[in-house]
């Protein structure tokens, strides 16, 4: 396996051309779905693949991250971006406990190898070190992606971010634990 480069990324290190060999493409079969209080993996089927407009919205919400004070991170491999994730500012919950990851993505032919997993570590650290106590995620609900997060040990949230539902109401609503 490349040697992966983790660093936390400037407003000035987010442009178009940090994604030009960046592949957000997933090919997902099954999805969980809420159905009467209970989670049921469904057949829905679609491709998901990026378009450009898509990327020049992401590198807008990730500068904004930074500007509102969240913290973007990023693993190289070489000059080539493998994967990014995103950490929001806005705590929020019933004691204030939850800080939002708001993005985690590995390019498809990085997935396997580990960089999910190591950029999930270090915003939790990174969430620890502000004062949260649980990371909540809004994350979408594919077969795999959701193996990915259970796998890490998060849970479905105990509280839903009535915004985020809004926004994603196909996504699941997820935590973890950092104390």
């Amino acid at each position: 396996m490349a040697n992966i480069d983790y660093r936390e990324l400037k407003i000035s290190d987010i442009d178009i051309q940090l994604f030009s060999g960046f592949d957000r493409y997933q090919d997902v079969k099954k999805c969980w779905r809420k159905e009467d209080g209970k989670w049921v993996l469904k057949d829905i089927a679609f491709v998901e693949q990026w378009s450009i407009d898509e990327y020049e919205f992401l590198v807008k919400c990730l500068q904004n991250t930074i500007k509102q004070g969240g913290a973007v991170f990023g693993a190289f491999d070489g000059d080539m971006l493998a994967g990014f994730a995103s950490l929001e500012n806005d705590f929020w919950g019933s004691e204030g406990q939850y800080l939002q990851l708001s993005s985690i993505h590995i390019s498809s032919n990085q997935r396997g190898k580990g960089v999910g997993k190591k950029l999930f570590s270090i915003i939790c650290e990174k969430a620890k070190e502000r004062g949260a106590k649980k990371l909540y995620i809004s994350a979408h609900s594919s077969e795999e992606t959701q193996a990915f997060y259970k796998a890490l040990g998060c849970i479905e949230a105990k509280e839903y971010n009535e915004d985020l539902v809004e926004k994603e109401p196909c996504d699941c609503k997820l935590e973890f634990s950092l104390i």
